[in-house]
Formats: structure tokens, sequence, C-alpha cells
């Protein structure tokens, strides 16, 4: 098996964007919990996800929520965000939570309803020109609950149409990455309900049109990691969403309901060429992200718990002999090839890694140091007043 400092050098570019709404407040579909020293503001947001990168030197960037991130002064931003050590990332695009979408945004038989969903991508476009953002995520909360009640062939006409548009707009660094979800809220038909189409939509728009994969968007039994190799293999896959999922979406830590899953997923982003020095600029253009709801545990120790695990894995799926494995597999050596992708996932990574930390300035284990250093203590007793920040 390959061993750590060997692939040691390989950990140093890796980056995962944390989302600005996982330090506010969530819940349920039923209660919105609040909980002391959540953020009031766009820019506290942004200092709690710097937090997270100086005990992890991972999430060297934040995603934004528009409209729930929207701000007078993106130059001001921008600049507190780098202050605190980050940069402004995905700009997230909001069509759920407007009584004029009830029956659809991109997707709406009204076009004034269509242009109104349009025009809103647009304001996102312009604020990434502010920002510096690459890409604009488009997650569509679109579909029906009845049989007859859409015309599906339809629906995925206007919606063309309208990504179409869209797509138009945005510039020539920039990407517009489409997100799919097998059903919720509506549960007779998604319209976006798979990678499939997913990518079908962002292939007849171009280059700069690919695919995100939430983990959590899946139905029970999927095989995740099949359908990384499928988009990488077609140049389509974008980025990641990260969370864990024990009934449908459930937007937990990643890794937490099922470690061996993450392990696959990344193997197969390394495999692909997802992950590394895969461009002359030393990254791939797979961006890893988070997206998670905080409900019952504190904000910013779920995050560094998130980034750690995916962290942790990245290095086991990097330990996996590739050499032997394709060996054993080309030998039709069913077992062997098992045992040489399952030692790497068996292998206990965490003293090397926290070694690797602290060669690098950063503390060996970060939920400890965080727990230590009193910056939960201090949000809770001088954030009080205002309102605090929620997804809803």
């Amino acid at each position: 098996m390959t061993d750590f400092a060997a692939i040691a050098p390989l950990l140093e570019g890796q980056a995962i964007e944390l989302p600005s709404w996982a330090f506010g407040n969530s819940g349920t579909r039923f209660k919105v919990f609040g909980t002391p020293g959540t953020p009031r503001s766009v820019q506290e947001k942004i200092t709690d996800a710097a937090t997270v990168h100086r005990f992890t030197g991972l999430a060297p960037s934040v995603a934004l929520h528009i409209p729930w991130d929207l701000t007078d002064d993106w130059a001001a931003l921008r600049a507190h965000a780098e202050e605190q050590g980050v940069a402004l990332g995905t700009i997230n695009s909001n069509t759920f939570q407007d009584d004029d979408y009830k029956h659809g945004a991109l997707t709406h038989t009204d076009p004034k309803v269509r242009q109104k969903a349009i025009d809103h991508h647009f304001e996102c476009i312009d604020v990434m020109h502010q920002t510096g953002s690459r890409d604009l995520k488009i997650w569509l909360a679109e579909g029906s609950n009845y049989a007859g009640q859409a015309d599906l062939r339809g629906r995925q006409d206007r919606l063309a149409e309208s990504l179409a548009t869209i797509y138009e707009r945005i510039g020539e660094e920039q990407r517009l990455v489409l997100e799919y979800k097998f059903f919720e809220p509506a549960f007779y038909h998604t319209d976006v309900p798979d990678w499939g189409t997913s990518y079908a939509q962002v292939a007849a728009l171009g280059e700069r049109a690919v695919v995100c994969l939430d983990t959590g968007h899946h139905a029970p039994g999927t095989n995740i990691e099949f359908i990384v190799m499928q988009l990488l293999r077609l140049g389509k896959l974008g980025s990641f969403d990260f969370n864990s999922r024990f009934y449908a979406d459930d937007d937990l830590i990643v890794g937490s309901a099922d470690p061996f899953q993450l392990f696959r997923i990344l193997f197969e982003v390394i495999r692909g060429g997802g992950y590394g020095p895969a461009n002359p600029d030393g990254h791939s253009d797979v961006a890893f992200m988070l997206d998670q709801c905080h409900n019952v545990e504190e904000k910013i120790p779920g995050q560094i718990r998130s980034v750690l695990n995916v962290q942790e894995m990245t290095a086991r799926a990097l330990l996996v002999d590739r050499v032997a494995l394709a060996s054993a597999q080309e030998a039709g050596d069913v077992l062997g090839a098992h045992e040489v992708f399952m030692d790497a996932f068996s292998t206990d990574v965490r003293a090397d890694l926290a070694a690797w930390r602290e060669e690098r300035g950063l503390p060996a284990h970060p939920m400890r140091a965080y727990a230590e250093s009193g910056y939960q203590q201090q949000i809770e007793s001088s954030r009080v007043g205002g309102t605090q920040l929620s997804w809803n």
C-alpha cells in the first residue's frame, strides 16, 4: 500500500468551500431552532467561516446565497472576506421562496414568471462580477404532485430555453452549475431529478455548463461513485455538495452516515482526475463544497468536523495502491482487488494528519483547539440583540 509520506504533498491544495447558510439557524419543516452566537449579518457568517479555515487550513472560500446574503456594498463584503483570509465563492440562486414560483420558476407556463426567475439569475451574475465568483449554482424546487397536473415535456423545453438565456449572460471565466434532486418538494415529478437530466440540460448549453452532485440527493442504494465516474468521463462534473443522509436529503455532517461511501466517492474522484493537479494551475475544475444544515449541533464545530472528514477520506483514497489494484483487476482476482481497496480504507491516518497539520502551523486537533479557543463563548456573549439569520 502507498504510504502517507508519498501522498502528503497531494493534500496541500485541498480546498473545501463552506456554505454561508450552514452558520445560520436551521431546522426541520416544522421548526427552525435558534442557538446562541448565531450570525446576524453576512459579515458575521463570513467571520465564522474564516474561523473554520484558521483551524483547519481546508476552507479558503465561502459560498453565498441570494437573496439570503444580499448586501448594499459587495466591494466592502469582498474586502471583509479578504481581511478574514477567505474568498467569496459560488453564488447560489433562489427561486423557491417566492409566491410567484408556486407552480414553477424557470419552467413556469407564464412567460412573465419565467422572466422574473431569469432576471433573478441575471442579478446573481452581476453579484458574481463584483465578488469574483466563478460559479453560478442553480437548484430548482420545481415539479408537480399529481399525474396530469403538468406537461412534462413542455416543462423540460421551457427549462432548456430559460437556462440557455442565463448561460448566454455568464462571463467567459464563469460557469453555470446545475444541481439535481430526485424529489422534494414536488413528489410526482421533479424537473431536474437525476444526473442524466442535469447532464442533458447542461450538455446542450456548452462547455461552461456543468453538473453539481449533492451526495444527499439520491434514492437509497444508489451507487453515487458510478455517477461520479460517468460525469468525470463525460467532462461534466462541476462540483460536489457534500453531506450525509440516512433517509433522504438529511444534510447531515458528511461522512457521519456512511464513511465508506465517502471514501468510495473520493477514490473515484481521484482516479478520474477530479482532484489535484489535473490542470496547469495545479487544481482540478471540480469544486468541493459542503451543503449542510446544523439543526442541533453548534455550527462552527459542525463545519470543522465536516472538512476534517473529507480530508481524512481523501487521504485514505490517495493511499489506494492503484498499480496493485489494476493488476488484480486485470487478473480477475476479485478478492485480491477488494483487499487492496479495503486496506486503504481501513488505514487510520489521523495521527499522520495531525502531524501534517502541525508541520504547517495548524492545530494538530482542530476540534479540540476550537473548543479550547474561547471563540464559541465569545460569539455567544457578544452577539446579543439584532435578528439571527436563518434559511427562512
